[in-house]
């Protein structure tokens, strides 16, 4: 695969950046709903990111997008690879990733979970264990782990785009704040400590920084106290704009109040974008199947679902949509449905879009990121194919599923 050039890569994407005629060819071949993935534009968006923080270790949060095609596209790059659960760690080698390399960061990991990383450990040292409960240190001594370790710091401060996605001062991630310097003793008498680790948020604009920022101080402060590290960790988090009139993340200052905010430690600064890395180079091609004009709204039915995008539903996202049939119609508020039988399958509500008519193909932009990674069967809808799009040349990287995959687990 070509590295692209970042001159010619603009620090955001948007969904009328994309080639209509190109997604109509698409969505010809291939059917929809159908998940596009553009490979270059995730090398770039690395490379931009990497460029801006070049002192720091930048890894790759696989469960924005953990499809084969995209791991790969970033370890060809460069990256390493952060994973939140056994499935991560083990796709992440499939594509290619060296097992010590890899940092596993558990959150109330099951206990399959720590088997299967404890085991992958006794062959690969390098491996780092993220904790988050002194708990899940007594479960990894009792499995005879001793290896590399690093503390999650509950931060007590939670900044991003939603409550559900607050997590520096959620309760369930990360050991309280003032517990730190002893659960530090602890793993320093019985593991390898090599870090710390905390994540506040997710979806961090610039205009949040400042927020962002004071979890980030305070994990500096941390760092400093507890001393002797390899790395210092302030996850990911940074955002993109979803909506059109929304700037894009501005990395030198976010890179100049970030290392201020750490400020003085004498360990690597990692950081581990996922959203950032992925979502604007993904989107979402449907067909509209029904036209309903209604005294309250004109309704505009959608093969996709809450099933091929959940995000809407689940935490009220706003995804850019785009009629790439027919740009150029007067557009008019519409609100977008799919099949699912609950009001809460809707991605657009009076929604001023180029005037659908049945057969239209409308995009979902920014549907690179917790895109198919929240997929459902949801309906016994069979998950939709992925096409990755490289170097020119598009490709499937995940074939359509069908009511054969839907049941075959069933007995």
């Amino acid at each position: 695969m070509a590295v692209p050039d970042l001159a010619d890569s603009p620090p955001v994407r948007r969904l009328a950046d994309w080639d209509d005629q190109q997604l109509r060819s698409l969505a010809a071949t291939h059917d929809t709903p159908l998940y596009v993935i553009d490979l270059d534009r995730v090398q770039a968006n690395y490379q931009r990111f990497s460029a801006a923080f070049p002192d720091a270790h930048v890894m790759y949060a696989a469960k924005a997008h953990t499809g084969q095609s995209v791991l790969s596209a970033l370890l060809d790059v460069g990256a390493d690879i952060e994973c939140a659960a056994w499935g991560e760690l083990e796709r992440s080698i499939q594509a290619g990733a060296d097992p010590n390399t890899l940092q596993y960061t558990a959150v109330n990991p099951p206990a399959h979970d720590l088997d299967y990383a404890v085991d992958l450990a006794e062959d690969a040292p390098g491996l780092t264990i993220t904790i988050g409960a002194t708990d899940t240190l007594d479960r990894l001594a009792e499995r005879g782990y001793d290896g590399r370790i690093a503390i999650r710091i509950n931060p007590g401060i939670g900044t991003g785009h939603h409550e559900k996605v607050a997590t520096g001062n959620d309760a369930k991630f990360g050991i309280p704040y003032e517990q730190v310097p002893d659960v530090a003793e602890r793993v320093r008498a019985e593991f390898d400590l090599v870090g710390l680790h905390s994540h506040a948020g997710s979806g961090v604009l610039t205009d949040d920084l400042e927020d962002h920022c004071e979890a980030i101080e305070r994990v500096g402060e941390m760092a400093r106290r507890v001393g002797d590290l390899e790395f210092v960790d302030i996850g990911g988090g940074f955002g993109v704009p979803y909506h059109e009139d929304e700037p894009p993340l501005d990395l030198a200052k976010t890179s100049e109040m970030v290392r201020d905010a750490v400020g003085d430690i004498d360990a690597q600064l990692k950081l581990e974008p996922g959203r950032y890395i992925v979502a604007d180079a993904g989107l979402i091609l449907t067909t509209v199947n029904t036209i309903k004009e209604t005294p309250t709204a004109t309704v505009v039915g959608v093969d996709a679902s809450l099933a091929t995008l959940i995000r809407p539903a689940m935490f009220g996202s706003y995804h850019p949509m785009r009629n790439v049939t027919a740009p150029d119609r007067e557009p008019e508020p519409v609100t977008v449905g799919g099949p699912v039988c609950t009001s809460a399958d809707v991605f657009a509500t009076d929604r001023p879009i180029a005037r659908p008519e049945r057969n239209d193909i409308l995009a979902i932009g920014n549907a690179g990121s917790y895109g198919y990674e929240l997929a459902s069967q949801f309906h016994s809808q069979p998950r939709p194919a992925e096409v990755a799009l490289e170097d020119g040349d598009d490709r499937v990287v995940r074939r359509r599923e069908t009511l054969d995959d839907v049941t075959r687990v069933e007995q």
